[in-house]
């Protein structure tokens, strides 16, 4: 299982929460990610004195092992390509972090490192190695 979480800089105009909750339920649709893809939306930090709350700004996934690096990234990045506003994604198993800028969308390069970011063993109790 590895533990990924997105987070999500959206467009001018956009909203961080709504870009999460539509890449969860994009996820979700996949006929070939919905049952090995949990996900869950997460603020990145508690509310500060007098804050009512924060919205949520990550998104956090535990992807089962049967699903490959690749197939997910090919959704995620499907999933950027069908927004009208693309935001900024950034990746991160562990320390490790893949940011996707959003004209990097098509980038084969993008693909081959997000997939090896996602197939990349997960140590036991530890941060998915280093880059």
């Amino acid at each position: 299982m590895t533990d990924l979480v997105v987070r999500a800089v959206p467009a001018p105009g956009g909203d961080a929460e709504d870009e999460l909750r539509s890449l969860l339920e994009w996820l979700h649709e996949d006929e070939g990610l919905h049952r090995q893809v949990r996900g869950r939306l997460a603020a990145s930090r508690g509310p500060q004195p007098g804050e009512m709350g924060l919205g949520f700004d990550l998104l956090q996934l535990a992807v089962g092992t049967a699903v490959s690096g690749g197939s997910l990234a090919v959704s995620v990045l499907q999933w950027r390509d069908a927004r009208r506003r693309t935001p900024e994604l950034t990746l991160r198993v562990g320390e490790i972090e893949v940011r996707i800028p959003p004209g990097a969308a098509r980038d084969p390069e993008t693909l081959d490192r997000i997939a090896a970011l996602l197939d990349r063993p997960q140590e036991p109790g530890g941060d998915g190695g280093t880059a």
